[in-house]
């Protein structure tokens, strides 16, 4: 994997699609627990419409790369971190697309500096004082102290606990990879430094913050594109309409039967959202099938 130097650190991430691409870029921001891999379906897909994709490794457990100590690693401040990741790139004008905890992370990025965002494309995600929703909210209350986080990450080594109910098994429509899901716990089990990030990016969680960069949504006037899993037992699509509403600009896509994991579940369809989103700001036509 590529890596970029920021002012804050070094930060690995997925690239896809041509590089000569005269379509808007897309930065694709995954939630908690899981990495750039989430995407790769997703940035396939979009490979094949001629769109390239950038998919950072942030902080959120399951990266590999350890940020100096005293990093801020609050949301607001992973959001700076995402902010001087495209700045780095150079990229502008760039589709935005986030999922779980990552679509929190692109509100707070929105608050803080939007002027390289074209357009937002949010799935099932954190919205408004659901920062997490329950029950993932004991999880967040339980990981951040790092010597908690180790004894977690090592029960589920079994794949039967990562699987379950209480690990990633409730996010997903369809059966997860065991070796994927293998690699998102790895970096949490074998580094104390990843643990110690991974704490205080939960301590930094406040379901109070969110909310108040929700009574500023109003102020981004770009196309926002909601693409929501109907079968997410977490996110439910009371808050998609929520959301939809608290934006200028917003259309609302259901997906029946899918999860929070809706890159998994359904990445072509996730990618051909995203295309309509970029396409929406260059002057063509092209429609959803469901809009």
């Amino acid at each position: 994997m590529p890596a970029v130097d920021i002012p804050q650190g070094r930060i690995a991430y997925r690239v896809a699609g041509p590089q000569d691409s005269t379509l808007p870029p897309v930065v694709l921001v995954h939630g908690l627990l899981v990495d750039a891999s989430l995407w790769t379906a997703t940035a396939s897909a979009l490979a094949d419409r001629g769109i390239r994709s950038y998919a950072p490794d942030l902080p959120l457990g399951a990266h590999r790369i350890p940020w100096p100590a005293g990093t801020d690693l609050s949301p607001r401040g992973i959001a700076h971190l995402l902010g001087s990741f495209i700045a780095e790139l150079g990229l502008t004008d760039v589709t935005l697309v986030g999922n779980d905890t990552g679509g929190a992370l692109c509100q707070f990025l929105v608050d803080t500096d939007h002027s390289r965002i074209g357009r937002l494309v949010l799935t099932n995600c954190d919205a408004f004082d659901q920062f997490p929703p329950a029950p993932i909210d004991l999880l967040v209350k339980a990981g951040r102290s790092p010597a908690r986080l180790r004894v977690l990450a090592a029960a589920v080594r079994v794949k039967a606990l990562r699987h379950s109910i209480a690990g990633y098994g409730g996010l997903a429509r369809d059966p997860l990879d065991a070796a994927l899901t293998a690699t998102w716990v790895a970096p949490l089990r074998a580094d104390a430094a990843i643990r110690r990030d991974a704490a205080a990016f939960l301590r930094g969680i406040s379901p109070t913050d969110l909310l108040d960069v929700s009574t500023r949504l109003h102020t981004f006037g770009r196309p926002v594109r909601l693409v929501w899993g109907t079968g997410d037992r977490f996110f439910k699509l009371s808050l998609a309409h929520r959301l939809r509403d608290a934006f200028p600009d917003a259309t609302l896509v259901e997906l029946p039967g899918a999860r929070t994991f809706i890159p998994l579940d359904e990445p072509r369809r996730l990618a051909e959202e995203i295309a309509l989103a970029g396409a929406a700001r260059h002057g063509t036509t092209q429609r959803s099938s469901d809009c």
